[in-house]
């Protein structure tokens, strides 16, 4: 099983990025519209394993933030705060996330 979903906090660098981006949430889909290849355009029917904020800004307006999966990383520069309950969730998401992102991604629901 590919291991996944570093912790909260967690300051990663993207592939082609040019600011660093700490994770903020984890299983993101956007709802609205997002930004490909500095465009806005309708959001897809996709799920992406984490959500962020630029470092260190944070968030500094509620309508913008950052989706992306574990792959688009090119470097992890901090890892966040590691507790056992964070240990314990990581697991449930790496056994069960392509499992609701197929059943979201095909028919739009997580139920």
């Amino acid at each position: 099983m590919k291991e996944r979903f570093l912790p909260i906090g967690s300051v990663v660098m993207l592939n082609g990025g040019k600011k660093e981006v700490m994770i903020t949430s984890y299983c993101i889909f956007p709802i609205d519209s997002e930004i490909k290849d500095g465009k806005q355009v309708p959001a897809e029917r996709k799920m992406y394993e984490y959500g962020g904020c630029i470092y260190p800004e944070g968030i500094l307006d509620s309508n913008v933030s950052c989706a992306f999966n574990h792959d688009q990383i090119a470097e992890i520069l901090h890892v966040g705060y590691e507790t056992e309950k964070q240990k314990q969730l990581s697991q449930i998401l790496n056994t069960s996330y392509e499992k609701y992102k197929e059943k979201y991604e095909s028919e739009g629901t997580l139920e």
